[in-house]
């Protein structure tokens, strides 16, 4: 039996819960919105679900095709485009879930995040699952710096669009959707709050 580094490798711990509780299952189309390198996809390419992603750095598609070339070589290139996931040249409702892990806090104002939000939605199905982890406020209000609209300053150093609980509860109900899962924020010591968003696309937008 495989260990699970070499079967799992990289993946986001609250996607792999996802894969645990069977909402991801053999046969759906798994698209990844900023893909990086692929550190989401190994499982997704060695258990031959159909995989595609997007990047806007074309250094990191390239790894990604290499990836899937040693792990689904059946799989086309094209499958992987170097492109922002606002402006990406994939059809509505493509995929059954849409991965948007530590992508849309690196929006640059309110416009931006938005287009690349509902960039990623619609390449989701009708009834997709929509999984997303993202640089949020909640629970360091007190530690982050307001640089410009939702752009803050992090204790890490970092700057990030910041999201938070309100703002997400209104997007979902904007999008269409339905959250699978209350927010789940992780708090690292001193440094920044990631959130976990996790919604079904169960209606067409109200906006």
């Amino acid at each position: 039996m495989p260990d699970p580094q070499s079967l799992f490798g990289q993946i986001d711990i609250y996607l792999f819960d996802q894969l645990l509780r069977a909402r991801i299952a053999p046969g759906m189309r798994i698209f990844d919105a900023g893909c990086g390198s692929g550190r989401n996809l190994l499982y997704f390419l060695r258990e031959g679900y159909e995989v595609f992603g997007v990047d806007d750095d074309p250094g990191a598609i390239r790894a990604t095709r290499a990836l899937a070339a040693s792990l689904a070589p059946a799989l086309p290139t094209g499958n992987f485009r170097a492109e922002a996931i606002e402006v990406a040249s994939f059809p509505d409702n493509l995929a059954d879930v849409v991965i948007a892990s530590a992508l849309l806090h690196f929006a640059q104002d309110s416009a931006h995040f938005n287009s690349m939000l509902r960039g990623a939605w619609r390449i989701l199905k009708p009834g997709g699952l929509f999984f997303s982890r993202l640089a949020s406020s909640i629970g360091i209000e007190n530690q982050a710096t307001r640089v410009a609209g939702r752009r803050f300053l992090l204790p890490d150093g970092t700057e990030r669009y910041l999201v938070d609980e309100p703002l997400l509860l209104q997007l979902t109900s904007e999008l269409g959707g339905r959250m699978l899962d209350p927010l789940k924020t992780t708090i690292v010591q001193n440094q920044r709050a990631m959130t976990t968003w996790v919604l079904r696309k169960d209606a067409a937008p109200n906006s």
